[in-house]
């Protein structure tokens, strides 16, 4: 008997070993693609906006509107059709997506000075590590905040469509303002549900998918995080 309780013991402790070890690399590798897509997008950002004349031609009528909503209905064709496209397919996606934000982001290095740009980055960095990090190991479940964060991100998002039209310093001064806090506890919900959804012994053309969309969201929080703070503590030219 004590045997036996031995071997179930040693049993357990080897597959929780294998666990750990293959939750280790999935988030690696989301964390991974998540900083090369950043990467992409900041190279993109810095060589489009390094050319006035690149510039002239991407944000003029009415190109501007693609270059503007291209990210956006490509993010949604990920979002709904993942599922359905192969791991290669998806990673090309990815990258394509990360290339296209890099040239809509180039547009803020003609509104907000390269120094401060640099600082709000390093910000954002240092925030969304920490944020993961306690999203990552944190026991607490984070759902019912995960709720409360979406239905603030919904009604930012309405917010600005709204001020699209008013133009209102106080209504932007306030969106940006809870943009940041959402968009900080949106980074430690969604790394706690990246981890909570690997599963040991997905074939590799899953995983792959699931890492890759791990990553987009990840993604999308540092690039939000990092613009809310831009607009809230950055220096305009």
């Amino acid at each position: 008997m004590d045997f036996d309780k031995k071997f179930s013991n040693d049993h357990a402790q080897s597959v929780q070993r294998d666990v750990d070890a293959g939750l280790r690399n999935y988030m690696l590798a989301v964390y991974n693609y998540m900083a090369m897509g950043l990467g992409l997008t900041g190279v993109v950002a810095f060589i489009a906006a390094s050319s006035e004349a690149l510039q002239a031609v991407l944000f003029s009528f009415p190109l501007a509107f693609v270059v503007m909503g291209a990210p956006l209905v490509m993010v949604l064709l990920i979002s709904f059709r993942y599922q359905k496209m192969k791991f290669s397919t998806l990673q090309t996606m990815f990258w394509s997506y990360a290339g296209l934000m890099g040239l809509s982001l180039s547009a803020i290095f003609q509104v907000y000075t390269g120094t401060s740009i640099a600082r709000v980055f390093f910000i954002t960095a240092g925030t969304f590590g920490a944020m993961s990090l306690y999203g990552y190991t944190t026991k607490k479940d984070l759902t019912t905040m995960g709720s409360f964060l979406i239905m603030g991100l919904i009604g930012i998002c309405i917010a600005s469509l709204v001020n699209l039209f008013l133009s209102s310093p106080a209504l932007s001064f306030i969106t940006s303002l809870l943009g940041v806090f959402i968009f900080i506890g949106l980074t430690a919900y969604d790394t706690q549900r990246i981890k909570l959804s690997y599963v040991e012994g997905n074939d590799n053309e899953s995983a792959g998918r699931s890492a890759i969309m791990g990553a987009l969201t990840l993604y999308l929080d540092f690039i939000n995080l990092f613009i809310f703070l831009l607009r809230f503590i950055g220096d305009r030219r």
